[in-house]
C-alpha cells in the first residue's frame, strides 16, 4: 500500500518530501512571507500532491512565485473545500505591473503530469504561469480573482503559458482582470477546451514578444467569453519577429463583449494596436469558425489590422451589436470577414 502523509507547515513537507511517500497532502499550511511553497526539490516522480484545508502565504513585497511546481509524472490534486487563498487585496493598487512589486501565485514546470481541480483565489497577480510543459492536462481549475474588480486588482492573467508542448487547459473558469490565456512564444499543440472566461480582457495568442520562436497549433474551442473587454484575439508586437501558424478559434461563445469582439493586430505596443503593423511575425493558417455573440453597442465586432504577410485564413463569425465600424486591413485576399 502507498505511503500517505498529511503536512501542516514547511517544515514537515520537507521531510515528507525526503521520504517513501506516494501521497503528500497539504492542509492549512501558512507559508512564511517571502518564501515559495515549494513542491520542486526533492519531489519525486510518481508523487500525488493534495491541496486541502486553506492554503495562505505571508505578506511582502516580491515577484514570488507563491507556489512552485515542478518535476515529472506528478498528480496535483485540490481536494473538495480546498482553497489557495492569495489574499491579493494586500499588494492590489490599482497599478498592477506598473506599481509595486507583487508575486505571481502558481508556477508550473511539468512533464507527463496531470493537474486538476485546484481552486486558487485573489491571486495577487497572474494566476498559473506554465513554462517549459510538456504532456501535462489541466482539468477543472478555478481561478477566482473577482474580489479584484472593486478591490483594485490589475494584470491577472489567468493562464500564461508559454515554451510548452501538448499541454491541455479543460473545464476550467477564469474571473480576473487581464487575459484570461496569454499564450506566448515557443508554443506547439496547446489546447483550452470548454473555458469559461468571465470579466477579463479575453483569450489572446501573443507573438514576436521577445523570444522568436514560433506558435503553432493552437485549439481554443468550446469556450465562453463573458463580460471581457476583448473577446479573441491574436496579436504580434509591432517590429517584432516570430510566427503565428495554425491557430483555430472554434465554437466560441461571445457575451456582453464591451469592446472588441474578434481582434487581429500586427501592430500591439503599449497596451494596444498602435502604430502602423509591421512585417516580421507573420499569422498563417488562422481559422475563426463558428465564433458567434455580441458586442456591447459602443463596441466593434471585428478589427483587423495586420500587414501584407497574412495568408490561408478560414473565416466563418457572427458577432453582432457592436455599432463602432473600424477599419479592417492586411486579410488575405478572397478572405470574407464581417467588419
Amino acid at each position: 500500500m502507498a505511503a500517505a502523509i498529511e503536512v501542516n507547515n514547511i517544515q514537515q513537507l520537507e521531510a515528507a518530501k525526503k521520504g517513501n511517500n506516494k501521497v503528500i497532502t497539504l492542509k492549512n499550511i501558512q507559508v512564511p512571507a517571502g518564501q515559495s511553497l515549494n513542491l520542486e526539490t526533492n519531489l519525486k516522480p510518481g508523487t500525488t500532491i493534495e491541496f486541502a484545508g486553506r492554503i495562505t502565504f505571508g505578506f511582502k513585497t516580491w515577484d514570488g512565485p507563491l507556489v512552485r511546481i515542478k518535476g515529472k509524472n506528478l498528480n496535483i490534486v485540490g481536494k473538495p473545500g480546498h482553497v489557495i487563498d492569495g489574499e491579493g487585496h494586500r499588494w492590489w493598487d490599482h497599478k498592477g505591473q506598473r506599481g509595486n512589486r507583487k508575486p505571481n501565485a502558481i508556477y508550473v514546470q511539468l512533464e507527463n503530469s496531470k493537474v486538476n481541480g485546484l481552486y486558487l483565489k485573489n491571486a495577487p497577480a497572474w494566476g498559473f504561469s506554465v513554462n517549459g510543459c510538456k504532456n501535462v492536462d489541466f482539468t477543472n481549475i478555478n481561478v477566482d480573482n473577482k474580489d479584484g474588480h472593486t478591490k483594485g486588482a490589475l494584470n491577472t492573467d489567468g493562464f500564461g503559458v508559454a515554451a510548452s508542448r501538448n499541454v491541455k487547459i479543460m473545464n476550467s473558469r477564469v474571473n480576473n482582470q487581464d487575459d484570461c490565456l496569454a499564450l506566448q512564444s515557443d508554443c506547439d499543440h496547446i489546447y483550452f477546451d470548454n473555458n469559461v472566461c468571465e470579466g477579463g480582457h479575453g483569450i489572446a495568442v501573443i507573438g514576436g514578444y521577445g523570444n522568436p520562436k514560433p506558435i503553432t497549433n493552437i485549439f481554443i474551442r468550446g469556450c465562453q467569453v463573458i463580460k471581457n473587454n476583448i473577446g479573441i484575439r491574436v496579436k504580434t508586437m509591432r517590429g517584432g519577429k516570430g510566427l503565428i501558424k495554425g491557430v483555430t478559434f472554434d465554437n466560441v461563445v461571445l457575451k456582453d463583449i464591451s469592446d472588441t469582439g474578434i481582434m487581429i493586430m500586427g501592430n500591439y505596443y503599449n497596451g494596444g494596436p498602435n502604430g502602423e503593423p509591421t512585417n516580421g511575425c507573420p499569422i498563417t493558417d488562422l481559422t475563426i469558425n463558428n465564433v458567434r455573440g455580441n458586442v456591447l453597442n459602443n463596441g466593434t465586432n471585428v478589427r483587423i489590422v495586420v500587414a501584407g504577410d497574412a495568408r490561408n485564413w478560414k473565416w466563418n463569425s457572427n458577432v453582432q451589436g457592436g455599432k463602432q465600424r473600424r477599419e479592417c486591413k492586411g486579410m488575405p485576399r478572397g478572405v470574407k470577414v464581417p467588419c
